[in-house]
């Protein structure tokens, strides 16, 4: 089997998460049912959510790289992939789909998961654990976020 080159494949890491997450984006943006439902007073603005998104993706695409290389048959590289088909069934379950709280219940799978992610990761590549934080963080809020709404709507 041919050697991986490590610069390739972060590429198509980092691409697979920016070519997807703008795809997604794209296919589920806000419309006007999101801008008539009631929100929490932590709501962030509109604009914040691309460019941390953008910054998360690449992040979890350095850390998808480093996981593949290091341990391609890993839990860990279970748990990433994982991740990757939760994250990017959230959008288009809440804004495309209208379902609040089917998309409660997806990011909040999706917490765990990069949870379970970031133990396994540890073990294989401490870096992609790292890199992997602030993800965890995001999601976090955002599941409180997506909770609120249910609750005020």
């Amino acid at each position: 089997m041919a050697e991986r080159s490590p610069w390739v494949v972060t590429l198509l890491f980092v691409i697979l998460m920016l070519g997807g997450g703008l795809l997604i984006g794209t296919v589920s943006m806000p419309d006007g049912w999101f801008a008539a439902l009631v929100k929490p007073s932590f709501q962030p603005p509109n604009w914040l959510f691309g460019p941390v998104w953008s910054i998360l993706y690449v992040l979890i695409g350095l850390a998808g790289a480093r996981l593949f290389l290091t341990a391609p048959s890993s839990t860990a590289m279970r748990l990433w992939w994982a991740q990757l088909v939760l994250n990017f069934l959230w959008s288009p379950a809440f804004f495309a789909l209208h379902q609040p709280l089917v998309a409660l219940v997806i990011i909040a799978l999706l917490l765990a998961v990069i949870g379970a992610l970031i133990y396994r990761a540890y073990a294989v590549n401490r870096t992609a654990a790292l890199l992997l934080l602030p993800y965890l963080l995001w999601v976090g809020f955002a599941t409180v976020l997506n909770g609120a709404i249910v609750a005020l709507n």
